[in-house]
């Protein structure tokens, strides 16, 4: 059984987490765990750059606090402003003894009050929650969910990414191997 540490305690990203390494790796059984980890990423990144590498950083605090695992992972919302309005997206990154990957999901607009709320400094799931009369969307179906009536849920949206950032897992013969120097 392999054991998958994740950089969170939303089930959310626990759970895609989970299912993301089942579905790349039908053959194998995992233990996935969450766990709270101070990262010293701000609560709602602004930027790509930023978002990727809260991600990176989560994943490398994981791994430094909590040993032990054959997989550490770190998910990390954020969004920034382009010329439409503002975007929401998130990145990934899989960390294991000798790889390294990233992924990133799709990206899509918010409304522009969710957006207004969020530009003032508010996190987008609280202003998800104040502009869709929900509570604590954020562990549930997300921005995504609101917006698409669930046709793609939060928990899915990472699910892809999580796939993305196991490219270099899926195919170790392509990627050569690092020493990761934390693990």
């Amino acid at each position: 059984m392999k054991i998958i540490h994740v950089a969170s305690t939303n089930p959310v990203k626990v759970n895609a987490a989970a299912e993301g390494f089942k579905t790349a790796f039908p053959a194998e059984e995992f233990l996935v765990t969450g766990y709270r980890v101070e990262h010293g990423v701000p609560t709602q990144p602004m930027t790509d750059a930023e978002t990727r590498q809260g991600s990176e950083t989560r994943a490398r605090l994981l791994c430094e606090e909590y040993p032990g695992a054959d997989y550490w992972v770190g998910i990390e919302g954020g969004v920034e402003q382009d010329g439409d309005g503002l975007l929401v997206f998130a990145w990934v990154t899989v960390l294991s003894a000798d790889r390294h990957g990233t992924g990133r999901t799709g990206a899509f607009h918010v409304p522009p009050e969710v957006a207004r709320l969020v530009r003032g400094g508010m996190e987008l799931g609280l202003a998800d929650d104040q502009v869709f009369g929900r509570e604590n969307s954020k562990q549930q179906n997300g921005a995504v969910g609101l917006l698409t009536h669930d046709l793609i849920t939060r928990q899915s949206y990472y699910e892809h990414a999580v796939i993305l950032a196991l490219v270099p897992f899926i195919n170790p013969q392509l990627f050569p191997a690092e020493k990761n120097t934390i693990i």
